[in-house]
């Protein structure tokens, strides 16, 4: 039974990957069909560039004329300057600049935490709470025998 079970699965399984690799020989089809379609599109597009290109020749300006200068926005903002950008060497000195410096700053902070002056203040205080808590629980307990014992009283 479990043959019959385990060769079925084996079949299913191949019968899977077969419709799988017709699909995408498939879709490897339709994408170098449209590959192929945006070539030639490409290539007459850049033909009628060309001749567009050889048509307008650039007319000769004349000579500037004394003109007045016309304010024309007045009011609107001026254009946005482009991003400042950095040049590849830069930026990778820039970071690791920076990297080193957040390293060195770690670990001074990890040299002062474990600094033995730092280490004693933790543990005197660590002590200095552990003292007041149980100087807590042992009033809670005084207050709380108290309470048992007067509604002991009371209901006797």
């Amino acid at each position: 039974m479990t043959d019959q079970i385990m060769a079925a699965a084996a079949g299913l399984t191949a019968l899977l990957a077969l419709l799988l690799a017709a699909v995408a020989l498939r879709a490897r089809g339709r994408a170098a069909g449209a590959l192929a379609e945006a070539r030639a599109e490409t290539a007459v597009l850049r033909e009628r560039l060309d001749a567009l290109e050889l048509r307008s020749a650039p007319a000769p300006r004349p000579e500037p004329v004394d003109q007045e200068f016309v304010i024309t926005r007045l009011g609107e903002p001026e254009p946005a300057a482009p991003a400042p950008t950095v040049e590849g060497r830069l930026f990778a000195d820039l970071v690791l600049r920076e990297s080193v410096v957040q390293a060195a700053s770690l670990a001074h902070g990890v040299r002062r935490a474990l600094a033995p002056e730092v280490r004693n203040r933790i543990r005197f205080e660590m002590r200095r709470e552990v003292k007041l808590a149980r100087k807590r629980r042992r009033a809670e307990l005084r207050e709380a025998k108290r309470a048992w014992q007067t509604r002991e009283g009371t209901a006797a």
